[in-house]
């Protein structure tokens, strides 16, 4: 019994050391990727389940976001829950599709915009329930914005106040937000 503890001591004494253990070099696709979260999902090219990516890896090796679609090689290793991303080799964004390009958001209910680029403001966002209203002022109906609309278009979430550009259409139980954007002109000029 005592050269079974001694090993067990071994095993443990690597993993202390923190140095990786069968690292497997893969290539992939980004699925999704959360900024907020602090995670995402990558699919590998070979099949495998998908790879867990986590921001500190991306970060640690010069990256801050993984847009879905970009094209990544890394190591990975295997962890208690599945395969986790240990280094990030490689990204390429140039194939990265431009959000019009995105399948349809993984949503319940899918909206055609019915108008055009429209500036809102955001009444408020709740990351946890996954959703939140904007409104282009008052006397309009507010417009409902998912947290996979918001995902689809590269934003990891809202700001109550934040100023967006929206494009919307009717959904089940009123205007819902097709796609959004951060406003990046400047605001509304001040009249005097």
């Amino acid at each position: 019994m005592g050269d079974s503890s001694s090993q067990k001591d071994e095993m443990l004494d690597s993993h202390i050391v923190g140095e990786p253990v069968d690292l497997i070099e893969i290539s992939g696709v980004i699925k999704w990727f959360d900024v907020a979260k602090g995670f995402g999902f990558i699919v590998p090219d070979n099949g495998m389940d998908d790879v867990l990516l986590h921001v500190t890896c991306l970060r640690r090796d010069g990256y801050q976001t993984a847009m879905e679609g970009t094209r990544v090689v890394c190591e990975i290793q295997k962890r208690e829950r599945g395969y986790q991303a240990f280094r990030v080799l490689s990204m390429d964004q140039s194939n990265v599709p431009h959000p019009s390009q995105l399948p349809p958001a993984r949503t319940r209910v899918q909206v055609t915009a019915t108008s055009g680029l429209e500036r809102a403001i955001v009444k408020w966002f709740n990351r946890t329930k996954g959703f939140g209203f904007v409104t282009r002022g008052e006397g309009t109906e507010d417009i409902f914005v998912h947290m996979e609309t918001l995902r689809r278009f590269g934003l990891a979430e809202l700001r109550p106040g934040q100023v967006v550009l929206v494009r919307y259409g009717p959904g089940a139980k009123g205007l819902m937000a097709a796609e959004i954007h951060p406003d990046t002109e400047t605001p509304f000029p001040k009249s005097h």
